[in-house]
């Protein structure tokens, strides 16, 4: 019998399991601030918080409501260091800025937990991540990178899996070996951001939802922001819409790129499930990478990223399906509950997007897959620059970050092409 979707339409399990989301007010008039924030997902949400905190008067605007873009839709997995690996960074830029981001990432971690505890907010952490390789000769890069973390690092939260473990692990034999890291592991990401909404409101922040910015200019030593329903007048600005900037600043636009994710849940699979046993989240070793991760009520959230022709959900569930019975057939026609999709931003060296756009705005963004832990810290780095500490931004904003090809009509055609070519080399 063919298998009939209860799917609602571009709904993700975190919107259904969030419990109590609180709305806020459209702009409605001009306003007046320290510091301007556009965009409501971890890095303007952070910022606004730690800000206010501090006593500076913020306005923050969001198109939408906070959550909608990547920051609550994403996998929910913190990973170790930056998107590019350690050993890469010290070829590139010599041991002593690398280890300087590697330990930027581990405060990152660190304070993401703080942050959370200190305030109250359930996030459902779960420890542990495995990264494991689809391809039989990947796995001496896993095992040299490990014995490299270890021992040149000095992180000693990794471990060298091999087949055997790796299939225990996974509940899987699809992969062939891969590192486990004990010192990381996986939230649940709308959580978080509804709650750090609430610390950012009740430290004096003001925040809007549903609140489209038309322009931001630099005039006369201020930053002026138009909207419908009002204009924003601050002395600084942050932008951190990541893959959701659009036409709003060409120099942000040109560097990162949005690309779609797309996720699954599962009904909960029960106690006597062999699938990720020790409640480890998963990433693959593909170029267009697979991760997952079970929930606490024991659900499967799978993910990847695919270029599919269109958004329809009913095309989102299949295209998972067949991903999660690649790893795991006995799950070829599991009930899926939820299947969504949405964009995260990417730069062409996966390194973070921080720059000075304009005179007093800086742009944020382009965490290409790390920003559950790094966006949320790049708010905290933003509000230490904004009270005369630009030093550890400083260390993201030195990268040197290319601009995608081909300009704004044929980068989405060129990102096509790139992504479908390295999906095809995954395969072989």
């Amino acid at each position: 019998m063919r298998y009939q979707s209860p799917i609602s339409p571009g709904v993700s399990w975190y919107e259904d399991s969030v419990g109590d989301r609180p709305a806020y007010p459209a702009l409605d008039g001009d306003a007046q601030a320290d510091v301007a924030i556009i965009g409501g997902g971890f890095t303007g949400l952070s910022a606004a918080a730690h800000l206010a905190k501090s006593g500076v008067r913020v306005v923050l605007l969001e198109q939408h409501r906070f959550g909608d873009g990547a920051s609550g839709r994403n996998g929910g997995q913190m990973n170790t260091g930056q998107r590019t690996s350690l050993d890469e960074l010290e070829q590139e830029l010599g041991w002593t800025r690398a280890k300087a981001l590697f330990d930027l990432a581990e405060e990152a971690k660190a304070h993401l937990l703080e942050f959370s505890e200190t305030n109250g907010i359930e996030i459902d952490y779960q420890p542990g991540h495995l990264s494991v390789a689809h391809k039989k000769r990947y796995v001496a890069d896993y095992r040299a990178y490990c014995d490299y973390l270890t021992d040149r690092a000095g992180y000693p939260h990794v471990s060298f899996m091999n087949d055997e473990e790796t299939a225990w692990r996974v509940g899987s034999r699809r992969y062939f070996g891969g590192m486990r890291d004990v010192g990381t592991g996986h939230i649940h990401p709308l959580k978080l951001l509804v709650g750090t909404a609430r610390v950012a409101a009740a430290a004096g922040a003001r925040l809007h939802e549903g609140t489209p910015v038309t322009s931001i200019e630099a005039v006369g030593g201020r930053v002026r922001i138009e909207t419908a329903s009002g204009t924003v007048t601050a002395d600084k600005a942050l932008m951190a819409t990541n893959a959701y900037g659009g036409d709003l600043d060409p120099v942000s636009a040109a560097h990162i790129m949005p690309i779609g994710s797309f996720i699954g849940a599962t009904i909960p699979l029960g106690g006597d499930s062999p699938v990720l046993p020790g409640g480890e989240s998963v990433d693959d070793s593909r170029f267009v990478v697979r991760y997952f991760r079970k929930t606490r009520d024991g659900r499967l959230l799978f993910g990847g990223r695919e270029i599919y022709s269109t958004s329809n959900p009913s095309d989102i569930e299949n295209a998972i399906r067949r991903q999660i019975a690649e790893v795991y057939p006995e799950l070829a026609q599991v009930e899926l509950t939820h299947a969504w999709g949405g964009y995260v931003g990417i730069t062409m060296p996966r390194k973070p997007f921080m720059r000075e756009v304009k005179p007093n705005v800086i742009s944020i963004g382009g965490f290409s897959g790390h920003g559950v832990m790094l966006a949320n810290f790049a708010g905290k780095l933003y509000a230490e620059a904004v009270s005369g500490n630009r030093d550890r931004l400083k260390l993201f904003e030195d990268l040197k970050i290319s601009a995608f090809p081909g300009g704004r009509a044929l980068r989405p055609m060129l990102l096509y092409l790139a992504l479908n070519w390295y999906a095809l080399r995954d395969r072989i």
